[in-house]
């Protein structure tokens, strides 16, 4: 990384001394990080932190933590980071042993998290701009479900999109609640005719590792104990035609209950399934580097099961360069096996960040 000189940050249309009043100002009225484009292609892109102690910046999957450089004496630190093209991450700055949002970003992800995208990074359409400190809504209706399959409580959200409709169940449903605005996005999908009335179920996990591995109790707890409750909410809801949405490990739980329960489960959006799980691989130094598509490749290839009342999506950040082996395999393999398969790729790494779009266009398309 290149050292700035007293010339500041003029190519990134800062031309004021950092850290000046006057430099604060314009960075403010700008809204940062910045990017310009870079030699060799791609664009190099400006994060700048205020503060007297030094900092870093973590980055969601996408790449190692970067150190901020400090700028003479002053509160500006900053960092010049090399990105790809295409590219939409979730980041925080961390100095000391806390965490912050990007107070000069008004994208935000929760309270101690922002998001930067490329210029070329396609669009988001329905997903609003939420600052770090905006309170999101959540829906008015919630089941306390003491399950007793899983064991434990946990409140569950429900809200009928659009009026309501076939049920869809988001995985990992407290991120959508309190880190993406799923009720919003999903609201002004079906206000703009993207998509039919829907019922968003909100399904927070206790231990995603325990439950969201290829085991039978989450499913058959969602059969006989959640559904039950949701048909008995009062809000309107077809739990007869249910899409499951899952992401990572969650991509994976709802790709094994289309095959273990293909009555129960026949519609998935699935972003980044954790393809590369095993029995085994959690406890592996490496949990990717066994065999290609682990556990449902093998079961997809030694069963030969007839996928063709399955209808499923999958997408997978591209920027996820261990993970599309494992991905490409099992959805080459479950057209195979006659599921109808959409295939796509979002402009990230892996991070719900750029999986955002794909979750509302892949349950649209499950539904067709």
């Amino acid at each position: 990384m290149a050292v700035v000189t007293d010339s500041g940050f003029a190519g990134y249309g800062l031309p004021d001394k950092p850290g000046t009043d006057e430099f604060w100002t314009a960075a403010q009225a700008a809204g940062t990080p910045v990017s310009v484009p870079a030699d060799g292609g791609g664009r190099l892109t400006l994060f700048l932190w205020r503060g007297g102690a030094p900092a870093s910046i973590d980055f969601e999957s996408w790449s190692e933590p970067v150190a901020l450089s400090r700028f003479d004496d002053t509160d500006c630190w900053y960092a010049e980071v090399p990105m790809p093209a295409r590219l939409r991450v979730t980041y925080q700055f961390r100095s000391g042993d806390e965490a912050y949002a990007d107070p000069l970003n008004p994208a935000g992800a929760g309270g101690d998290r922002s998001i930067a995208a490329t210029p070329d990074a396609p669009a988001q359409p329905h997903w609003p701009l939420v600052g770090a400190d905006d309170v999101l809504p959540v829906p008015a209706t919630r089941i306390r479900w003491a399950g007793e399959r899983l064991g434990g409580r946990r409140t569950v959200r429900v809200h009928p999109a659009g009026g309501g409709g076939p049920v869809v169940l988001l995985l990992d449903g407290d991120d959508w609640l309190y880190l993406h605005p799923a009720m919003t996005a999903f609201d002004a999908a079906v206000a703009a005719g993207d998509m039919p009335p829907v019922t968003l179920v909100f399904l927070p996990a206790k231990d995603r590792e325990a439950e969201f591995g290829c085991v039978p109790e989450l499913w058959e707890a969602v059969r006989d104990e959640l559904l039950p409750l949701v048909a008995e909410s009062g809000v309107p809801a077809d739990v007869d035609r249910l899409v499951v949405a899952g992401q990572s490990l969650g991509g994976l739980s709802a790709m094994y209950a289309a095959l273990q329960y293909p009555d129960l489960v026949n519609r998935v959006a699935c972003q980044s399934g954790s393809f590369w799980w095993t029995p085994d691989a959690l406890g592996r130094a490496d949990p990717l580097g066994g065999p290609v598509g682990g556990a449902i490749a093998a079961r997809l290839r030694d069963e030969r099961p007839d996928l063709s009342g399955l209808r499923i999506a999958f997408d997978v950040g591209e920027h996820e360069t261990r993970m599309l082996p494992h991905c490409e395999l099992t959805e080459t393999l479950a057209e195979q096996a006659g599921a109808a398969v959409r295939v796509s790729r979002s402009a990230s790494g892996h991070d719900r960040a750029g999986w955002r779009q794909a979750l509302l266009r892949d349950v649209a398309w499950a539904l067709a």
